[in-house]
């Protein structure tokens, strides 16, 4: 069974810059892509972000494009999510998640076995 604890959430100005973390423990997520997904209030969740599970391939939902960036580190089984220029609209829970192999689509979330509780990000106007 695998636990993520995502953390690096926060409250920033508009234009500013957070790095998210997505930590596993009791069990190695180093041959599973994760992904990141958010949900604002009173919408449904949607994906933000994925990497296989070598770091090489990544996919970004178009609102997030050259804006974000994700990446991992396998040796401390953790995923990261470098966001840049936030805006009023990227508030949201951020939650990371593990799927089942080691690559996922980015829509596919019946893909992903292992969800984190979430992170809140609130960006001010």
């Amino acid at each position: 069974q695998v636990q993520l604890v995502e953390s690096g959430g926060g409250l920033v100005q508009a234009g500013d810059s957070l790095r998210l973390s997505c930590a596993a423990s009791k069990r190695t997520i180093s041959n599973n892509a994760v992904g990141w997904f958010r949900q604002a209030p009173g919408k449904e969740r949607e994906s933000v972000a994925v990497v296989d599970w070598r770091g090489g391939n990544t996919d970004y939902t178009d609102s997030v494009k050259g804006r974000f960036t994700i990446s991992r580190d396998n040796a401390r089984s953790t995923v990261y999510l470098q966001m840049s220029s936030l805006k009023p609209e990227d508030t949201a829970i951020y939650y990371c998640a593990a799927a089942r192999g080691p690559v996922a689509g980015l829509t596919r979330r019946d893909l992903y076995q292992y969800w984190g509780q979430g992170t809140q990000v609130t960006v001010a106007s």
